[in-house]
């Protein structure tokens, strides 16, 4: 994917976008990957009249995302999104069965259906992950594993960019240290690991 000459970029998701934002200010973009991306992306192409909008919003399930999408992603009709979610619902223990399972890929499917349908949106997917820092996110892995699995189908289906954070993230962590890239939740992101997500979202684009 390429960005365009006034492209408006969308990213979209819980904490992990989130990062401090200021809601108050429309294009505030927080302190994590999005200001980090934007930053690049603007000092690497300053005529290209970007524009960027960080919408994420810690604490958010998926069920949240399908209840403020039509505010917070279509209503700014963009022209590159960027999705992170889901890890909040393995957090929280929403995810148990099979039939929490195809709940979850209903709602996900809702939002890029509907997002295909109402703007011309490119779309990155990216998927959630957890380093396992603390013991107890071993028992998260079946679960995780499961949605992973359905934003990958979901990405085949619907021919979106689609960045494997699970994966890219882990093997980092591996080489360089479990609280490297993350905090000790194997979840939130360190500086070097917004750096990291910035990167490989950037190499998604080609830049």
């Amino acid at each position: 994917m390429r960005l365009k000459t006034d492209d408006v970029v969308l990213f979209i998701g819980d904490s992990i976008t989130d990062v401090g934002r200021n809601r108050s200010d429309e294009g505030a973009l927080g302190q994590g990957y999005p200001h980090l991306v934007a930053a690049q992306l603007l000092t690497d192409q300053p005529t290209k009249n970007f524009q960027f909008y960080n919408r994420g919003i810690g604490g958010d399930t998926l069920d949240d995302l399908v209840h403020r999408w039509e505010r917070d992603c279509l209503e700014l009709n963009p022209d590159v999104i960027s999705i992170l979610i889901g890890i909040n619902d393995i957090w929280e223990g929403n995810i148990q069965t099979q039939a929490d399972l195809d709940r979850f890929e209903e709602q996900y499917r809702y939002l890029l259906k509907t997002l295909y349908q109402r703007t011309d949106a490119r779309v990155v997917l990216m998927e959630p992950y957890v380093v396992p820092y603390k013991k107890d996110r071993h028992q998260w892995r079946p679960m995780l594993d499961a949605i992973i699995n359905i934003i990958r189908k979901l990405a085949r289906d619907y021919q979106t960019d689609f960045i494997p954070l699970d994966g890219l993230i882990n093997a980092v962590a591996m080489r360089d240290g479990l609280t490297y890239y993350t905090e000790e939740d194997g979840v939130h992101p360190t500086l070097a690991g917004h750096g990291f997500i910035a990167q490989k979202w950037l190499e998604n684009l080609g830049n």
